[in-house]
């Protein structure tokens, strides 16, 4: 016999003499590394938060914490992947606004049933978005682009993440306040969204801040506002919607940690608490607000799949105003 399965054979057998429950300590949770996975490309601010998160989960439950990202449909095909994965606390998702809330109201049919596929484990932060153009745009605030959109002939065009997307969402939200027609163009991701923008191929992009950053202080994107209630610390000189006139346009973007629907619940718990060391580590807190992420956690996985559906109740009247629907 080996040393260490007579070192396991030994610890099972005190446990046993103790009266300690054998089966649960022989099948510890975690036992093997995790899939983490990120239903946008590499790039964009889910992927970049997603990867602080993983290091700090990988750290705490003492296994290594893969990631996985599985762009396409809004984020639909990596929540698919997590809903159908077995249900024991080793496959998880960065889920968000997009993937999660707007998928589901502008999707008709889902391969998955959104209320029971995940179990919801805690929130990680959120930002408002910021609406920025290409240079070539002639507006440095909202009236302007407003003044710019109803006045392009052929019509500017607008960039989001993907169909079903917050972007998405918040692009059409945009051109309804401003009564101005305006294309979609939909990616595969921010990061292939925000390329086409700095190459002037695309006029308007709305996005959380963390992919843009290094553009906007590089000038070649020029931030108008900050589609939320507050100013981003980050972009002090940038005004927020309601301060430029238009308070209708709100669009923030959170993200945070599920896994599959039927995940016992100490495992939930386990993951919770793990998540919720990861966020308040100071070095991971200031790079996540570095980007423009404001951290919230969650009190308990029961108030973070509240707040899922109250976010789910904001949202539906925005996406039916806006007409954003997928067949």
């Amino acid at each position: 016999m080996t040393r260490p399965r007579q070192s396991r054979r030994s610890v099972l057998l005190l446990a046993a003499a103790a009266g300690l429950p054998v089966p649960a300590l022989a099948q510890a949770y975690p036992d093997r590394p995790l899939r983490f996975v990120i239903p946008w490309p590499p790039g964009g601010t889910n992927d970049i938060v997603g990867r602080l998160v993983s290091d700090g989960l990988s750290h705490r439950l003492g296994q290594p914490v893969v990631i996985e990202n599985r762009g396409g449909a809004g984020g639909a095909l990596g929540a698919e992947v997590v809903a159908k994965s077995a249900p024991d606390g080793y496959t998880l998702l960065l889920g968000g606004s997009g993937s999660l809330t707007i998928n589901q109201l502008v999707r008709k049919r889902l391969p998955y049933d959104p209320a029971t596929a995940f179990a919801p484990v805690g929130m990680i932060g959120s930002g408002a978005n910021v609406i920025v153009v290409h240079p070539s745009v002639r507006a440095t605030n909202l009236r302007e682009l407003q003044a710019a959109a109803r006045g392009a002939s052929p019509p500017l065009n607008y960039a989001s993440p993907g169909v079903g997307s917050t972007g998405h969402a918040a692009g059409a939200l945009i051109t309804q306040v401003l009564g101005a027609e305006m294309e979609h163009v939909p990616y595969r991701g921010t990061g292939p969204a925000m390329n086409d923008v700095v190459a002037g191929r695309i006029q308007v992009f709305t996005n959380a801040l963390a992919p843009m950053q290094s553009q906007i202080q590089a000038g070649t994107v020029r931030p108008l506002a900050i589609a939320g209630t507050r100013r981003n610390a980050a972009l002090p000189d940038v005004p927020t919607t309601g301060e430029a006139g238009f308070p209708d346009i709100q669009a923030a973007t959170w993200y945070a940690l599920l896994t599959t629907g039927g995940t016992p619940p100490d495992r939930v718990q386990r993951l919770f608490e793990a998540l919720s060391a990861t966020i308040s580590d100071p070095e991971i807190r200031r790079k996540l607000e570095d980007g423009g992420i404001d951290v919230e956690p969650s009190e308990s996985p029961a108030a973070f799949a509240r707040f899922v559906a109250e976010d789910a109740a904001r949202w539906e009247p925005v996406v039916r105003r806006a007409g954003v629907s997928i067949e």
